[in-house]
Parts: C-alpha cells; structure tokens; sequence
C-alpha cells in the first residue's frame, strides 16, 4: 500500500471514530484529541509532523481579492436527509507582510487574515473540524444560535483538534473569533472571518463581495496603527475593486476592528440599502453612511449608474488614512 493510500484509509477511519465517540465525549462535551492521535497512521512509513510553535509565512496567492468574492461551502454531504456541511480549518501562527516596512505576527486559519467566509443555507447542519498548531490554545466562537457545548468558549489546545457542530439558525449574517482570553488580543492579531447564513428563498442574483475591516496594534501599545478592508491595508486603493455599471452589488460588511469602538462605512457618489444584520429580505433605510460597532455587520446594496473610480472608506479619517480605503472602479457594460 502506497503511503498516501494508507494515510487516506486512515483518515477515513480516524473521521468516523471521531465522530462515532467524539461528538458525545469530544465535540458535545467540550474536549479535545490530540492532532498525533487523531491522525496517527497505521502505515509506519506515512510522516505527520508534530503541531510547532513554528512561525510560516502567508500563503502564496493569496490576496484581498481572493478574500472577497471567495466562499466556503464545505464539503457538502447527506446524513439521514439532512444537508452536512463539514469545514476543516487549522489555527497557524503566520508573518503577515502588511506594508513594504510592517511584517506582523498573526495568529489566523489556514495562514491568512482574515478567515475563510464559510457559507451555508439555514437548516443545515454544519460541521467545523478545528486543528490547533497555532503554539498556543485558542477556539472558535460562532454567532448565531446552537447548544452551549458549541460556543467556543472552552480552550483548544495546541496539538489538539475540537468538532464544532450544529444547525445553521437563523438566517443573517454572522461571525465566528476566537475567544481565549484576552479575546480583543487574539481577535486583532487575526483569528477571526464571517459566517454567512443564507434564507431558504434565495436574495435576488448580484456581485456578491465580502467586506471586513479590522485594525492592526503592531507595537503592542493596545491601540492600532494599520487599518485594513480584509487583512492588507491600503490594497483595495492599489487594486480597485472592478464592478459592472448598473450591476446590482451586495457587499457582506463586517467590523471586526479592536480598540476602536466604533467605525463607519461610507460610499462615495451613491446611497445603499441596508439589510441589518442580513436578517431582513426588504431594507431597513438607505443611506450613504453607516455606524457600526465591534462585531457588527450588515447586507449593503446598490448599483452605480455612472462609470469611474469611487472611494470607499470608513468616515473617520485616522482609520481611513491608516489602510481602510478602497475604490470600486464601475466599467461599462460590453455589448
């Protein structure tokens, strides 16, 4: 047997032990396998390296522009008529280069900032396999409704894996962060990502995008320094974001900025319609600047009739100079 057959057969096997004995003893009741146990190969000849306090860098490829238009689904399967949703993700301790001069320390999933934006429909049920090898103990804690033994709030060591799982209720927009205490340190150095939660009708067709803004205490003096729209500052200004002239846009908003109580989202030469906390299928107002605090987060939409670059930007100046501004660059439709 090859070593990566035997590796595959041990995994198979490894996932359903786990969830046959762990959902009760591990998942419901709130503790964790070690990673080398959980993955522990029959096969002598498969390696599977110890979790390291080890710092990586960031992956290859991968931008801002990758974080906004790119959701998980999972990997989608049918338990006794029910739509699962399984998500496995690893916390990594990760150099984050956020200028020419700033390379910053995070701690995040799968070695970038800001987490992937998982997606499901409500009524699934969603399944998250958490890998710790951050070097230190960390959870996931999910917005939205589920059974106490699923907040995330007990640790995750390092070396150890935890199943998340339950329904996908209510319908909205939703986050999920770590929360080990101090839970704003471990927020801002990047453990955190959306959640969303689609109704059973589908919102109209539209340019969907995803938005987060978090801030970046680089020295360690609890207040930021950087600000960005999806982990890179100042990226959306160097990249414009294209969008399609009287495209109908839904931006998925997210403030996830510590140490700042507050911020804004302004959009330049337009109004948007705002679905507060996407738990609503009509507007709640239209406006072109919106207030929000840590964690909240909102469905904008609009379109632009008008071809061009427009800025977008939080309304408090500091933020915005300090890497929390974009531009949509709105190009004519070809014929």
């Amino acid at each position: 047997m090859s070593d990566r057959s035997a590796l595959h057969k041990t995994q198979r096997w490894s996932r359903r032990h786990v969830l046959k004995v762990g959902l009760a003893g591990v998942g419901i009741a709130g503790g964790a396998i070690g990673l080398r146990a959980l993955w522990q190969p029959r096969s002598s000849h498969v390696h599977i390296p110890p979790a390291t306090n080890q710092t990586a860098t960031e992956p290859k490829g991968f931008t801002p522009l990758t974080t906004l238009r790119q959701f998980d689904y999972g990997t989608v399967t049918t338990e006794n008529g029910r739509t699962v949703r399984e998500f496995r993700v690893e916390a990594r301790t990760t150099a984050v280069q956020l200028n020419s001069a700033t390379s910053f320390i995070t701690w995040n999933l799968n070695g970038h900032v800001p987490g992937p934006t998982f997606r499901a429909t409500e009524g699934d049920r969603i399944r998250v396999i958490f890998y710790n090898r951050a070097g230190h103990s960390h959870s996931l804690h999910f917005h939205g409704v589920h059974p106490s033994g699923m907040d995330g709030v007990k640790p995750v060591r390092n070396g150890s894996v935890f199943i998340y799982e339950f329904d996908a209720e209510p319908f909205g927009i939703h986050l999920y962060h770590c929360h080990i205490a101090p839970v704003t340190r471990h927020i801002g150095k990047g453990l955190y990502g959306m959640f969303i939660i689609d109704p059973p009708t589908p919102r109209p067709p539209a340019d969907e995008m995803v938005l987060i803004m978090a801030g970046y205490d680089v020295n360690g003096d609890q207040k930021n320094e950087l600000y960005a729209f999806n982990g890179k500052p100042h990226y959306y200004m160097q990249h414009p974001i294209a969008i399609q002239k009287d495209q109908l846009i839904r931006l998925y908003v997210l403030n996830m900025i510590e140490f700042d109580p507050v911020a804004t989202f302004h959009l330049h030469a337009n109004l948007f319609r705002v679905f507060r906390t996407g738990r609503h299928l009509e507007p709640d107002e239209e406006t072109d600047v919106i207030t929000m605090g840590t964690a909240e987060r909102h469905i904008l939409e609009f379109s632009y009739p008008y071809p061009g670059k427009f800025m977008f930007h939080p309304h408090q100046d500091a933020i915005a100079e300090a890497g929390c501004m974009g531009l949509f660059e709105v190009i004519e439709q070809r014929a």
